[in-house]
């Protein structure tokens, strides 16, 4: 599969693999793809409205990623209907090679593994908070701490929404977890014009950034917020209708509506609270405020529900290892397919499991937003050029028009290469 390529079919039309066959609706991947970007990335965005020096600033950067954003996702779905895989992994290997793509993943293991660690911490904030809402005054108890709090959520209903074998189930969870998000932005409008309690009803000014790599700097939190790349590859060969253009019609509509709730979340609670901002907004309100405990409750929900997303990926990389290395080891007997119950779901929860210890003993969320900012510049950069590249090498394609495409290849990964440099470098200065 990975050297077949187009004869006098339209490369959009390609078949999916078998396994990964029909049935999502274009609604449906719309959510998904949604509420993959909606995710912990949210409660970031005012912050890094201050970092870029302002609001002005800050959505120029937003604006030129959302080009490279939705540019990313046509071009997974391109390169998908191009090799004939059905993962992400599958798709840069087979266009790219097998050291590409042992490259890639390892890189998607280790990111898709500090997401969820980032998603189990930010549930675990919020738990606390409840209970300090709660049970205002009251001593610490065992029932109250968040070892229990966290773990008890975990297995109750973190481990049942991972479960599932394919990741169109998640069209259900998802259209909550999106209602919940936009909860969350509407908050931070309503709280600006109505005005926090405790705080001056006018907001302080904008102050213009120190310097150009103060703007540049935001680019890793924009990664981190609109990172739903990994799964493009997964939700597109899940549907039914696999054309390239509706593919993209379906990415244009996500990330635009993705790009209105950060930004509605970003610009209002930047003026609210100005330089005083905190990296995770939430904590920027009075924590016995209803209205903000509410929106704590529900951005919990929504990222229950993005957790599972994350997981399948992470699942279906240790899926390829099993097929790869242990299926032939264990010969005959062995059922051979990796996603039956007896493979997935030891592998279900030894990820939550791992995930769920990292986040309660990860000292500080905010130290890890940058590093994974900066290993998501692969999935939405480097890794869909050189898939463009590798692509229109084997496609019957005009020179100019190949030539065009090879040129927006190599912008795109020279683009993600200076994003993950710099993020790296930020974040070992920040450590020193």
């Amino acid at each position: 599969m990975e050297s077949q390529t187009p004869g006098g079919q339209g490369r959009a039309e390609k078949p999916a693999p078998a396994a990964a066959r029909p049935g999502l609706s274009s609604l449906g991947a719309v959510f998904i793809l949604l509420k993959s970007a909606l995710g912990a990335g949210l409660l970031n965005f005012p912050w890094a409205f201050h970092k870029a020096g302002g609001v002005a600033p800050a959505l120029l950067v937003e604006m030129v990623s959302l080009i490279f954003l939705i540019s990313g996702l046509v071009i997974l779905g391109y390169a998908a209907s191009v090799s004939g895989q059905a993962t992400y992994q599958g798709v840069v290997g087979g266009l790219c090679g097998p050291t590409i793509g042992k490259l890639c993943e390892a890189c998607f293991i280790v990111n898709l593994l500090m997401i969820s660690v980032a998603f189990l911490r930010v549930i675990g904030d919020q738990l606390d908070k409840l209970c300090d809402f709660l049970l205002p005054g009251a001593p610490p108890a065992w029932y109250t701490d968040q070892r229990f709090t966290l773990t008890l959520l975990s297995l109750l209903l973190v481990l049942p929404l991972s479960a599932p074998r394919e990741i169109g189930f998640q069209k259900y969870t998802s259209i909550l977890g999106t209602l919940a998000a936009c909860y969350l932005a509407l908050v931070v409008v309503a709280q600006y014009y109505l005005g926090p309690p405790g705080l001056a009803p006018e907001p302080r000014p904008a102050v213009s950034p120190p310097s150009w790599t103060s703007v540049f700097s935001v680019f890793p939190t924009i990664c981190f917020g609109f990172q739903c790349h990994e799964a493009a590859v997964s939700i597109y060969c899940s549907m039914s209708n696999q054309s390239l253009w509706h593919w993209a019609l379906v990415s244009v509509l996500s990330l635009l509506a993705c790009c209105l709730v950060y930004s509605l979340t970003g610009l209002y609670g930047f003026l609210t609270f100005g330089a005083e901002v905190s990296a995770d907004i939430l904590m920027s309100y009075p924590g016995s405020d209803g209205v903000i405990v509410v929106a704590r409750v529900l951005f919990a929900v929504s990222i229950v529900t993005v957790y599972p997303i994350v997981l399948f990926l992470g699942r279906s990389v240790m899926q390829d290892f099993w097929r790869r290395g242990c299926c032939p080891a264990c010969g005959p007997r062995a059922l051979v397919e990796p996603s039956e119950p007896w493979v997935r779901m030891p592998l279900t929860v030894l990820w939550v499991t791992v995930t769920l210890t990292m986040a309660l003993f990860l000292p500080d969320l905010s130290e890890i937003i940058g590093i994974i900012g900066g290993i998501s510049s692969f999935f939405i950069f480097i890794f869909p050029g050189l898939c463009l590249i590798c692509a229109i090498s084997v496609e019957p394609i005009r020179p100019r028009v190949k030539c065009c495409l090879e040129a927006w290849g190599v912008v795109s990964v020279l683009v993600g290469t200076f994003i993950f440099g710099q993020s790296t470098v930020e974040a070992v200065l920040e450590l020193l």
